[in-house]
């Protein structure tokens, strides 16, 4: 499924990880973000949320919709933007997924996690936003990166909203219901 056919109940519709997912519910919404170079932001003083360390992008052609599970383009993303940062897998303190509840997506995700992190993949907190704002499509990006730079800001990581009955095939540290302090210096964003 894509959209999930509890839309009559928008607070508890979408559940990425949960067992009982079924689908995406969308949202709206937007985020504006100004990027700089850290030299130059320093130089005027001004408040330093995060920095794009490095950043990758990838794409199967498998399927229309679909994703293969074993999540080959994702992990192969995410090894390229870890590798431009100069950072090592084990340096990721906290995972924001892609986590829009559909269980080929969340299976994809898993298999990347594993496939880049490796044993440290276990070891890192998962949550997803799109359990409590929706997938708002064009813009989740930038949301997703806000509330990002905020986690970090904060020490504070968001949960999985609606995570009641983790799936046995996700095997990781997925957030459930309540958000986690956790200070994380590198913090993965997929969304």
């Amino acid at each position: 499924h894509a959209t999930t056919p509890r839309n009559d109940t928008p607070e508890s519709a979408c559940r990425p990880f949960d067992r009982t997912r079924s689908g995406l519910v969308l949202g709206e919404g937007a985020a504006i973000l100004v990027l700089e170079e850290l030299e130059s932001a320093r130089r005027r003083g001004a408040h330093i949320y995060a920095e794009i360390a490095g950043f990758a992008s990838r794409c199967n052609a498998y399927h229309m919709t679909g994703l293969k599970p074993d999540g080959r383009e994702m992990a192969e993303a995410i090894d390229v933007a870890l590798g431009e940062a100069a950072l090592a897998p084990d340096s990721v303190d906290y995972i924001n997924a892609h986590g829009s509840g559909t269980k080929m997506n969340d299976r994809h995700e898993t298999g990347a996690f594993k496939r880049s992190l490796g044993a440290h993949a276990y070891e890192t907190p998962v949550s997803s936003i799109k359990s409590m704002i929706g997938h708002s499509l064009g813009a989740i990006g930038s949301l997703e990166i806000a509330a990002c730079a905020l986690a970090m800001e904060h020490g504070v990581l968001p949960p999985t909203a609606n995570l009641h009955e983790p799936d046995p095939e996700l095997d990781l540290d997925y957030i459930p219901l309540t958000a986690r302090e956790k200070k994380t210096d590198v913090v993965l964003s997929v969304g």
